[in-house]
């Protein structure tokens, strides 16, 4: 994936945050009620003093809380994140936590290795195969899905994502073409299956490559290695996805690389969660580095852009797929949730509930403008074009 909650700057309270209803029931069967209405949600917390320090602390220490089971809540677990992120925490932990956040992820892009990125990916995706099942559609696509209308299921948005991506780069049958980062190997199935490519995947997840080198057989090419490895020459290229594990500090050699891939003429989509400018580490930015994405860290568009410009690149499209991040978050929860005692079995409890609330906020974070996701379809500079507008991705 592939996610947000990555500087997760503090939501503007709407108008009537005060009037939310919300409740939290203590050990002792006691109940405290704020609001006229049904509550949203109901905390369940040992003793007032512990409700009270909830209210209080950072949203780090109140996530890291939530994960080792020192409250539980009933009912909207967005309302919840959302109403935490209004209430006010001292200055001081916001400063220590933030400071924290952004000391460690500098450290640790700073100090990047192949080794490091491998060991990052495995901690993420090296989980198990059942447990990501459970929540994902059965193609087992991990990124955003595309919902051409809202009400379509979570498998029908991540086939029409899948024959997005491949529309924008054009696909024709017998075109070469990548997928870096290819996750348990969709894109590329439906890239050989429907639109007639020779595809070759890349992944540095030992689960990832045998669960997509068993479903494609001799279909594709499918190894194992860090994308610096590759060599050759495509027509077409898609990372989706993969460029949060890269980080800003990287992006240029990540592109020049990129560059060298891709034959004259080609395409190439960049499909990455960005970061939008002046939001800055946090409590959340320091819970999702730890408990799900290690080594994870997000570049701004502007950013992004500047890193493709000055390795030859030039910008054909852009498109912003922020709602539909939010319906593929929550989608994810909910099928997560509905399989709770299943997760158990590939899964500890902690685990679960890192995912659960880190999905949670991903969905709330996406749909607040907070957190954004881009595909930038590109192709080298001073290519010839071969589409004048935009309406063969439509057709």
């Amino acid at each position: 994936m592939r996610s947000a909650l990555y500087g997760s700057d503090r939501p503007v309270a709407p108008a009537n945050a005060v009037e939310l209803s919300w409740s939290a029931i203590f050990n002792d069967g006691s109940e405290h009620h704020v609001g006229d209405a049904p509550p949203a949600f109901t905390l369940h917390v040992s003793t007032p003093k512990v409700l009270q320090w909830l209210l209080d602390t950072d949203v780090y220490s109140a996530g890291e809380a939530f994960v080792r089971g020192k409250f539980e809540v009933e009912g909207d677990l967005e309302a919840a994140i959302r109403f935490k992120g209004w209430q006010p925490s001292s200055n001081l932990q916001k400063h220590v936590i933030g400071a924290v956040a952004h000391w460690t992820a500098s450290a640790a892009n700073y100090l990047q290795t192949t080794a490091r990125a491998a060991r990052n990916i495995h901690f993420h995706y090296d989980r198990s195969n059942d447990f990501y099942r459970l929540f994902l559609d059965p193609e087992m696509v991990y990124s955003c899905a595309y919902f051409r209308v809202p009400d379509l299921s979570l498998a029908e948005a991540q086939i029409a994502k899948l024959d997005h991506i491949c529309r924008k780069l054009d696909l024709q049958p017998g075109d070469h073409f990548l997928d870096i980062g290819c996750g348990w190997g969709a894109l590329i199935k439906r890239a050989v299956d429907h639109f007639g490519a020779v595809a070759t995947g890349c992944t540095l997840s030992q689960a990832q490559y045998d669960y997509a080198a068993i479903s494609l057989g001799n279909r594709a090419s499918i190894v194992e290695c860090d994308y610096h490895r590759l060599e050759g020459q495509y027509d077409k290229i898609a990372s989706v996805g993969m460029f949060e594990h890269v980080g800003p500090r990287h992006a240029s050699e990540y592109f020049r690389k990129l560059a060298t891939l891709l034959a004259p003429g080609g395409l190439l989509l960049n499909h990455a969660i960005a970061r939008f400018r002046g939001v800055s580490d946090d409590g959340a930015t320091h819970f999702v580095r730890r408990y799900i994405f290690p080594g994870g860290r997000l570049s701004g568009l502007d950013l992004t852009i500047r890193a493709a410009e000055d390795n030859g690149f030039e910008v054909l499209d852009v498109e912003n797929l922020r709602p539909h991040y939010a319906l593929t978050c929550r989608l994810w929860r909910q099928r997560l949730e509905a399989n709770h005692d299943a997760a158990l079995r590939s899964v500890d409890e902690t685990t679960y509930r890192a995912w659960r609330i880190w999905l949670a906020g991903s969905a709330l974070s996406f749909e607040q403008g907070l957190s954004s996701v881009y595909q930038i379809l590109l192709t080298r500079r001073g290519s010839p074009r071969k589409r004048m507008t935009r309406e063969y991705m439509y057709s």
